[in-house]
């Protein structure tokens, strides 16, 4: 009773906030870094709050330093070793306990798979309805609003009756074959093509109209569209999700749009938390004169998040917003070429003008740095802080997942971790998230049966399910219980098993620790056993105990070498 295992439903306005005085603070960006100051002496002076961050020599040393451990050879044997050993642990573990396991969860009443909590860790506002769900909003809105201007064509506004009937359809016609948004054999290892799914009927039209915030009718179709997705969480009742929408970075209002599109339209949920995605697409932007040279893309991402921390009243809006956002996303198709690495000689944004895009690492480096000074002024503020957790390891070097284990909580798909033992055993020791979409990677990069998922399973990474996109690759009104049945099945998981990876999805998910406490126990951040309760979880102890004992033994392996040396 006194800690009740259901959070209580948000009443009345969930935008309504404390508004903070101005602290009067001053930034200035410089070399593509903020910097904070007390006031304008201090910023006159250049005496800047010394907030901790990592300056770009220290990162570019660590990181040649990590990469020459990476293709280290004895090191990677040894690494190698450790991972098959734990594999061969946990199996000699799974007979010897399965039973034992299984009747500690029997034992529990009102608690199985279904009604404990998960969290969809990595998922695209965009694409988080199925086909069916999209056809039928598209023609019951044809029906509702036919005689909305919704588009338009130089100067003439065009209704949504008349959009269709340019394209020779009536709401008739429409089936989700004609939708064309699965995605199927043509989209293997083509992430042009798959992008190509997100317009419905092939027409970027129709996604400008239905899956933008950003249009004609301030987004009202999105927002309703999202609304209905909600509706079926809340249903559920035990899935929640973690959403993303884009913020591109090419104009400083594209905050402000944004924030005022959710409050406006109060798209607002207990079961989600928005993640704000930001594509790597700067090549694009300059070769159209979007932006002059990298460090806009940082001035229009971060500005107005300095400005609305340092003063919430003057972007309301935003204020209220960032509330519910848990963090930031880096996207985009990994496989691109690119230098890999750089040095130190490396062009600062401001000098970063021509049309090569930059590097992943450099994308990273510089949204990790700002992202840690804005938390630190957040902290101050009192307000909620931001994790960084990219999209990396679907494709491309892997160096991407070594700036990333530096930078990043976790990460999305870690596919390449199977091809680098030493990378993939710092993140078992590290416990770094990894939120693992099998059905995604089935369409785009790998096959279903290859997915290293049951792998990282048996040895122990901190990894989740997620769907990704389940307007491409989903079919049901629950696509996260999809991805986990059809995962059950085709690698026999356990019930102990799935409660196990519906519990590091809540641990790597954004939400508030309030929340968590409620979902994994007042204790979950304690240890081991101390810190799991079966009641809420359905994860057995003797599995908890066995992960983390096994932990606890690598890293004192670790530690007694270096003690030795």
């Amino acid at each position: 009773k006194t800690h009740p295992i259901h959070p209580p439903k948000t009443e009345g306005d969930p935008w309504e906030n404390e508004v903070l005085p101005d602290c009067g603070y001053k930034v200035k960006l410089e070399k593509g870094v903020y910097s904070v100051y007390k006031n304008e002496d201090d910023l006159a002076a250049k005496k800047p709050i010394k907030y901790d961050f990592v300056d770009l020599e220290t990162f570019v040393t660590d990181m040649q330093t990590i990469c020459g451990y990476v293709c280290d050879g004895p090191l990677k044997s040894f690494c190698f070793q450790r991972l098959s050993f734990l594999q061969s642990k946990f199996k000699l573990h799974s007979p010897l306990n399965e039973v034992r396991e299984l009747a500690e969860q029997k034992a529990v009443s009102h608690r199985d798979f279904y009604n404990v909590r998960k969290v969809d860790t990595h998922i695209h506002a965009a694409a988080c309805m199925n086909q069916k769900h999209l056809l039928r909003f598209i023609k019951k809105s044809l029906k509702k609003d036919g005689d909305l201007p919704v588009s338009k064509i130089g100067t003439k506004a065009l209704t949504l009756q008349e959009v269709f009937e340019s394209m020779n359809l009536t709401s008739f016609d429409l089936t989700t074959d004609m939708l064309d948004c699965h995605a199927d054999r043509s989209t293997f290892h083509r992430f042009d093509k798959f992008n190509a799914k997100y317009n419905p009927i092939g027409e970027s039209r129709l996604r400008e109209i239905f899956m933008k915030t950003d249009n004609m009718v301030n987004g009202k179709y999105f927002a309703n569209l999202l609304k209905e997705v909600f509706v079926d969480l809340e249903d559920g009742k035990y899935t929640n999700l973690e959403l993303r929408l884009s913020v591109y970075g090419r104009s400083v209002d594209e905050w402000d749009k944004l924030a005022s599109w959710a409050v406006s339209n109060n798209v607002y949920s207990d079961n989600n938390r928005w993640l704000i995605q930001v594509p790597r697409l700067y090549d694009i932007y300059r070769v159209h004169n979007s932006v002059d040279n990298f460090q806009d893309i940082i001035k229009c991402l971060f500005q107005p998040l300095f400005e609305v921390t340092i003063d919430p009243s003057s972007h309301p809006d935003l204020h209220k917003f960032l509330q519910y956002v848990s963090g930031f996303d880096s996207v985009d198709d990994e496989s691109k070429p690119e230098n890999a690495m750089f040095d130190i000689d490396v062009p600062t944004p401001d000098e970063w003008s021509w049309h090569e895009n930059p590097p992943y690492s450099y994308y990273l480096y510089y949204t990790f740095v700002n992202i840690t000074v804005l938390n630190q002024l957040r902290e101050e503020r009192g307000l909620n802080t931001f994790k960084f957790r990219p999209h990396c390891g679907e494709a491309g070097p892997i160096q991407h997942l070594v700036s990333s284990f530096m930078m990043c909580e976790s990460i999305s798909h870690g596919l390449l971790l199977r091809k680098a033992p030493v990378v993939q055993y710092l993140y078992y020791l590290c416990q770094m998230g990894i939120a693992m979409s099998p059905l995604s990677n089935n369409s785009l990069f790998l096959d279903y049966n290859r997915s290293p998922l049951p792998d990282y399973l048996m040895r122990g990474l901190n990894i989740s399910l997620s769907t990704d996109d389940p307007l491409q690759f989903h079919f049901t009104k629950e696509p996260l219980m999809e991805e986990f049945s059809i995962a059950a099945s085709v690698w026999k998981l356990s019930s102990c098993d799935m409660c196990e990876l519906a519990r590091n999805s809540l641990l790597q998910g954004g939400f508030e620790e309030k929340m968590k406490s409620y979902w994994l126990g007042p204790n979950y951040k304690r240890e081991g056993v101390a810190g799991n309760d079966i009641t809420r979880t359905n994860v057995p102890d003797i599995r908890v105990s066995y992960r983390y004992e096994t932990l606890i033994e690598e890293l004192s392996n670790i530690f007694k070498s270096v003690l030795k040396v």
